[in-house]
């Protein structure tokens, strides 16, 4: 047997709880993990790569396990450049699966030795999402429970700077 290379690709706009369980979780099955933060030209994110991959290097503790690493183009160019051969992907709801299902059999037909594993976060972070994340916490909600301390700060920040900017 080979070793493994896995590949957990996301927006990770930003990090969350879920996104770390999966992350902890996939650790015990594989013996690196390299997380891949999707640049998507059709989303507007509210955290650059840059600021994604620090909130993630900070909530991972800087593990010798994970590498950060993000693309833009097919996820299945970045599998083959990285000679990944197995996807992760966490799946919280039945909307969740048949996107991932129709993703996964696509991708496989452009990469026939790629797999995908497919994992369900902690019954507590079932319901969890980082686009719910932001809309709480750019509204001021408490969102401590859903994500690491440095992004609660950051999401702090970035509505500070929201509300300044409606101001003037």
């Amino acid at each position: 047997m080979r070793e493994t290379k896995a590949i957990y690709p996301g927006s990770f706009d930003p990090i969350t709880n879920g996104h770390l369980d999966l992350i902890k979780r996939s650790l015990e099955i594989f013996k690196k993990l390299t997380i891949a933060i999707v640049v998507n030209p059709h989303k507007k994110p509210l955290f650059s790569v840059e600021e994604r991959m620090a909130m993630i290097r900070n909530a991972v503790r800087n593990d010798k396990r994970i590498a950060i690493k993000s693309f833009d183009g097919l996820l299945v160019d970045f599998a083959r450049r990285e000679k990944g051969t197995t996807i992760v992907r966490g799946l919280r709801a039945i909307a969740d699966f048949e996107y991932e299902f129709q993703m996964a059999l696509m991708n496989r037909k452009l990469y026939k030795s790629l797999h995908f594993v497919y994992m369900m976060p902690s019954e507590k972070y079932t319901y969890l999402s980082s686009s719910m994340t932001k809309e709480i916490g750019l509204l001021g909600g408490n969102i401590r429970q859903f994500v690491p301390a440095l992004v609660v700060r950051k999401i702090s920040a970035k509505a500070a700077a929201i509300v300044l900017q409606k101001r003037k």
